[in-house]
């Protein structure tokens, strides 16, 4: 199976996700602040939001592989890595200082956008829109 450790990936984080925003919903309301609970809701929002854009690009990698597009899903994976994985921490820890790593994850993901419109740039289709 092509790109079979993408789909696994992709498989876990949409796991985690579900597990993350579950926990969020029920056992950390009341335990957190307003300020940390939205910030650890803002960690699913991202990473689910990712999760499914990898998911698009891994079939569209499936019919049509093309360069670039193992960029665009790397860059995304480290963006939920570091921007969501940044959240949950500082929303679960208290420590502040995590939240330096946040922007870190937020330019990567812009990045995997930025390169998935290089992407498309790049097909040569023989209609034009």
């Amino acid at each position: 199976m092509r790109d079979r450790n993408w789909w696994l990936l992709v498989a876990a984080s949409g796991a985690l996700l579900v597990i993350a925003g579950a926990f969020g919903a029920h056992a950390l309301e009341g335990r957190l602040t307003p300020r940390l609970l939205a910030a650890f809701e803002t960690g699913v929002r991202y990473q689910a939001w990712h999760t499914l854009a990898m998911l698009g690009v891994l079939a569209w990698r499936a019919a049509m592989p093309l360069p670039g597009q193992r960029l665009v899903l790397g860059l995304w994976a480290l963006g939920i890595a570091l921007f969501s994985g940044s959240l949950y921490a500082l929303a679960l820890s208290g420590l502040g200082r995590l939240g330096l790593i946040t922007p870190l994850g937020g330019l990567a993901m812009i990045g995997g956008w930025l390169a998935l419109g290089a992407c498309v740039l790049r097909v040569r289709t023989a209609t034009r829109d």
